[in-house]
């Protein structure tokens, strides 16, 4: 008898063993988990991004966009048509990301165009002409120039400041990032953190409608 019960007192301890054991696995893949989920939090804060729209907005949309993309042409106006009818509840904060050829140096534009404080005019007037200087998907860097003279920079300046250590460190923020949350296409849309469960133009209206019902910026439907 008292070898049996040496062996079932062994099986008890290795029971609770093997259960900690296991208790400390789960522990273990669980942090990985969520350190994952504070990367991608930290890459869609976007505190160096440029931001449209009020920074207290219920509603946040951090868009990864490319200047040669057609596609995030014709979205561009439709979110802030979006906004202008909820005044004040919506913000807008934009990533950029170069997957069409030569895109990296409309890339730099707009980041150069922040230090004269007019990003936004400079986006808009390069989505506005983006037939004039892009061909067969291509950028033509020499086109961009008289694309955007109507947007009042200083091009010598514009010029000096694309490659600075301030534009070229936060066009490497932006791809890093990209590649953390598997940015594989643009646009592409987080509205308050959430992706789009599908790509279009109703399903983002969805989701920034659900955020704004959500946050009581709009009634129940």
């Amino acid at each position: 008898m008292t070898h049996i019960r040496n062996v079932r007192s062994s099986g008890l301890v290795l029971a609770a063993a093997l259960l900690l054991a296991s208790c400390g696995e789960a522990g273990d893949e669980a942090q990985p988990v969520q350190d994952e989920a504070a990367a991608r939090s930290a890459a869609l804060a976007s505190e160096n991004a440029p931001s449209y729209g009020d920074p207290n907005a219920k509603v946040h949309i951090v868009e990864f966009l490319d200047p040669a993309c057609e596609t995030c042409a014709v979205f561009y106006p439709m979110v802030k048509e979006w906004m202008s009818q909820v005044p004040g509840e919506i913000r807008l904060s934009v990533r950029h990301v170069a997957f069409h050829s030569g895109a990296e140096h409309a890339v730099k534009v707009l980041e150069a165009s922040r230090q004269q404080g007019k990003y936004w005019e400079t986006l808009e007037a390069l989505l506005a002409s983006q037939k004039q200087w892009t061909q067969h998907h291509t950028v033509l860097p020499e086109k961009i120039g008289p694309a955007i003279a109507g947007v009042g920079l200083d091009m010598d300046k514009l010029m000096a400041d694309m490659n600075s250590v301030e534009a070229l460190v936060r066009v490497e923020q932006d791809k890093k990032d990209a590649v953390l949350l598997r940015i594989s296409k643009t646009p592409t849309y987080f509205v308050n953190g959430r992706p789009l469960p599908s790509f279009g133009a109703q399903q983002l209206a969805n989701l920034i409608g659900e955020e704004l019902q959500k946050h009581g910026a709009i009634p129940q439907r």
